[in-house]
């Protein structure tokens, strides 16, 4: 077997590559080493190699002769944490007293052969390791550190747990991790994810993005989380655009996935779902980089910091894209430690003097591997933020956390050691490493700041998130900024917090950026879901009439309330304004002027017939008929006014009770004097019927009978459903109608019907006395007054039940003035005419004298 120690390299700036060389001060199977009673193994990614032509190697097989060392010199912080966390330890004497931590550092390399044979020669102490061989006597292990990728947690998971070693692992969290039948002796520090694609989601809705891609890892992890994010995007109607699953291996993952890169690149979605460990999204970062994809947004979790994997020419493609990372607290005194970091302070450490040599171009003596003629105000903190970033990162955090877990647990056992011996003879504490899982399966655990970390992985405590929005800078300079967080234990409407005006947005974006299938609907319309699509991708309709969509997006129009009407754009539902059959209308002026002028003219009719009542054409048709008819019809006309103006429970009772009452009474009249036609004629023939009627005037209780019958049946109509003040509020558009409701439809039909039968009784009574022989005979124009009447009122209801609102209350009331005149015109506009104007026509000539009298007699 090769020893490592005799593989040399040299340091190529700046692209961080090593290739052999003459010095061994490079590659070390030891990188870097702190003594102390009680070691702690740190497996920390530091450097990888490769080989670009894979030349073989002439005597070792499946080796090469070109091997280059890329080194990760922002890992540096996970060992500038774990230095400075012993440190502190070292120097409390409340923890661990009389006893030192100390560590063993090992590079992680690429490969997951040399990453085990790394982890047994810590367990072993000897290079050229044999199973169950061990040469450490005097070194007390305790536990060991891994990450930060799942594939080298569980690796060396199953190695650790075979000597009962605790492991540590500071890496994402993961389920399988948390398995203690496959890992007895394996702790994750970092919380779980449980609540990021609910946080993820969130983040969608508060900016209206419903049209996402999705890139994740294709292991156990990635499906688990890509299950959880799409149930939370149908639950809350986010369509996914794509899905790429990537590999975990950089170079499979270059040659294979960005063969779809025109895929993404030519989506409509604007807003990329990343999520994945840093291992895995190596290549990803590298091509998006490379391809300076700079018209998109992308949201990621916290294991892709594009500030710690990504050289300074790709930060463009990353500008405006948002993190989620585990809110962890700050630790002032680590960036007040990195300012003290110096090569000559730790001169075990072999990864400083390349930080100095690269960064602050020291010249760098390769012999014994030390620096020559540096400044001496050199510092780490000078560094730019994208070359090293002194503000304590999420991993180092659980690093730190990891440590102080460990000495806890140390010193709860060192203190029940001591109870158990009470210091017999001096005795040395004596331990082994599996004596620690008792106590690192506690439920929780304090650290130095006061948080508590978990350590029963079966619980699942949801953890805040920072939301980290990336800047980048001319020349390379990136900067994190926190513009919120997702806390998933607050109230379900305060759980997102944003501060929109601090989040930058990739350069092709003014403003907030959309990510939808279709432009969101306006208001005014709503969507519509094409057939065999996704819920994101539809089509806008209008809003149906009185309708509205007042917001951009809306899946549903609401209707307008009974007092409000919709506007033509359809996106506010305005007040709609009171109207009703207004006497300033010119519709009501018109109606209650006609009625005015006719109860006028009616009014002169009478005065007409008082004052020439002895003439014959008065007496020849009964005066007193004649005067009833006259009145009524006045109040007939007048009464018509009760349908105009503000109605209100008096009026509408009154607009139809007088309306049947009075048409009753002028029907009845109607009636009445065609009857007495019938039977004056009728006399000259003996019978004793015939007497009778002349005698006893019987024609006169038509009137009373009839109306009374009429009041009957009103009075039935206002004790079962009388006549109330309604609205009609969509008879005419941005109009509220205020009328009267009939109330019972069927009593006022039945009034209707019952003023026909008279109607038509009466036109059949003149009728059949039309042609009888006498100058002054009113039969034919009974008959016609009767025949227009019964023409008004049996086109009335068609037309009136064919209009709305207050066009209803105006047909009703020109029935009435329409039936009305009829009566007035026919019947007596010839009287008055030969009263006027042929007076000469008003006397008696050739007539028999006894037919005279008796037609006195009923006058």
């Amino acid at each position: 077997m090769i020893s490592w120690s005799s593989i040399p390299w040299i340091l190529q700036i700046p692209h961080l590559v090593c290739a052999f060389g003459d010095s061994e001060c490079y590659f070390r199977v030891k990188d870097f080493r702190r003594d102390g009673n009680v070691m702690i193994g740190a497996f920390f990614p530091l450097y990888y190699y490769y080989t670009a032509n894979k030349i073989p190697h002439k005597i070792l097989p499946n080796h090469f002769e070109d091997f280059y060392l890329q080194y990760k010199f922002k890992n540096y912080q996970f060992v500038l944490a774990l230095v400075f966390a012993i440190e502190e330890i070292n120097r409390n004497h409340h923890l661990l007293p009389n006893t030192s931590l100390g560590f063993d550092l090992y590079n992680i390399p690429f490969s997951e052969k040399n990453t085990l044979m790394n982890a047994f020669i810590w367990l072993t102490g000897i290079n050229d390791f044999k199973a169950n061989y061990n040469c450490k006597k005097e070194q007390k292990l305790a536990a060991a550190l891994t990450g930060t990728s799942f594939a080298v947690s569980a690796h060396m998971g199953t190695l650790f747990q075979l000597y009962k070693m605790p492991q540590l692992t500071f890496g994402p969290f993961n389920t399988i991790l948390s398995d203690r039948t496959q890992f007895t002796s394996l702790y994750q520090m970092s919380p779980s994810d449980i609540s990021l694609p609910r946080g993820i989601v969130s983040l969608m809705l508060h900016f209206k993005w419903s049209w996402v891609g999705l890139i994740f890892t294709d292991d156990h992890r990635g499906m688990q989380i890509l299950s959880d994010m799409k149930q939370e995007m149908k639950k809350n109607k986010v369509c996914v655009a794509f899905v790429e699953m990537i590999s975990g291996t950089w170079d499979s993952f270059s040659h294979k996935f960005w063969k779809s890169l025109g895929k993404i690149q030519d989506s409509s979605a604007n807003v990329i779902i990343i999520f994945g460990d840093t291992d895995s999204l190596q290549g990803v970062m590298k091509n998006i980089g490379q391809k300076l994809t700079t018209w998109k947004v992308w949201v990621m979790n916290s294991q892709w910091d594009v500030t710690n994997h990504i050289d300074y020419f790709m930060l463009d493609s990353f500008h405006g894209s948002l993190t989620f990372s585990h809110h962890y607290e700050e630790i002032v005194e680590f960036e007040n430690f990195i300012q003290t970091v110096q090569p000559s302070k730790y001169p075990e450490d072999t990864y400083l003097p390349k930080l100095w040599h690269l960064f602050f171009k020291c010249p760098f003596s390769h012999s014994d591997c030390k620096l020559e003629n540096c400044q001496p105000n050199a510092s780490l903190d000078l560094l730019p933020k994208q070359n090293f970033d002194t503000a304590m990162s999420e991993e180092s955090y659980y690093i730190y956390n990891a440590v102080y877990t460990v000495a806890h647990s140390l010193h709860t056992m060192i203190l029940k050691q001591i109870q158990i011996q009470q210091h017999k003879n001096g005795a040395e504490i004596v331990f082994l490493p599996w004596q620690l899982h008792p106590l690192l399966q506690n439920k929780y655990m304090n650290n130095h700041v006061g948080s508590h970390m978990e350590m029963d992985m079966k619980s699942k405590l949801d953890s805040k998130y920072d939301i980290i929005n990336f800047w980048n800078f001319p020349k390379g300079i990136g900067l994190k900024v926190k513009v919120g967080s997702f806390s998933p234990n607050a109230p379900h409407d305060q759980q997102l917090s944003l501060t929109n005006h601090l989040i930058q947005w990739p350069t092709r974006f003014t403003e907030i950026p959309t990510s939808v299938c279709t432009n969101l609907c306006q208001p005014g319309f709503r969507r519509t879901v094409k057939e065999g699509q996704d819920l994101c991708c539809f089509d806008c309709t209008s809003c149906p009439d009185n309708e509205i969509s007042n917001e951009t997006d809306m899946d549903h129009c609401v209707k307008c309330p009974g007092s409000h009407y919709a506007n033509t754009e359809k996106n506010h539902c305005l007040e709609k304004a009171v109207t009703f059959l207004n006497f300033e209308d010119p519709l009501g002026m018109a109606l209650s002027s006609t009625a005015l002028c006719l109860s006028a003219i009616t009014a002169t009719v009478l005065g007409i017939f008082v004052k020439h009542r002895d003439t014959p054409i008065v007496k020849a048709n009964n005066r007193a008929l004649s005067y009833i008819l006259l009145i009524t019809l006045i109040i007939c006309f007048l009464s018509s006014l009760f349908f105009i103006g503000q109605p209100n429970t008096v009026t509408c009772i009154l607009q139809q009770m007088t309306f049947a009452i009075l048409f009753t009474m002028a029907l009845s009249t109607v009636l009445a004097k065609a009857l007495t036609v019938v039977i004056a004629f009728k006399v000259t023939f003996p019978g004793r019927l015939m007497r009778w009627l002349i005698i006893s005037r019987a024609t006169n209780y038509i009137i009373p009978i009839f109306t009374l019958l009429q009041i009957i049946l009103c009075g039935i109509w206002l004790g079962t459903s009388p006549p109330f003040v309604d609205q009609d509020t969509h008879a005419q558009h941005g109009h509220i109608i205020i009328l009267c409701n009939k109330g019972s439809a069927i009593a006022f039909h039945c009034v209707l019907g019952y003023l026909c039968s008279l109607a038509l009784g009466s036109y059949t009574m003149a009728f059949l006395s039309r042609n009888l022989p006498d100058k002054f005979n009113e039969a034919k124009f009974l008959t016609f007054s009767m025949l227009v009447f019964f023409s008004v009122w049996v086109t009335f209801l068609p037309v009136y039940h064919s209009t709305k609102g207050k066009f209803m209350v105006a047909v009703e009331v020109f029935s009435i003035l329409a039936s009305s005149a009829a009566l007035l015109g026919f019947i007596f506009a010839p009287k008055c005419y030969i009263i006027l104007l042929k007076p000469d026509k008003n006397m008696f000539h050739g007539i028999r004298d006894n037919t005279h009298y008796r037609r006195n007699d009923f006058n």
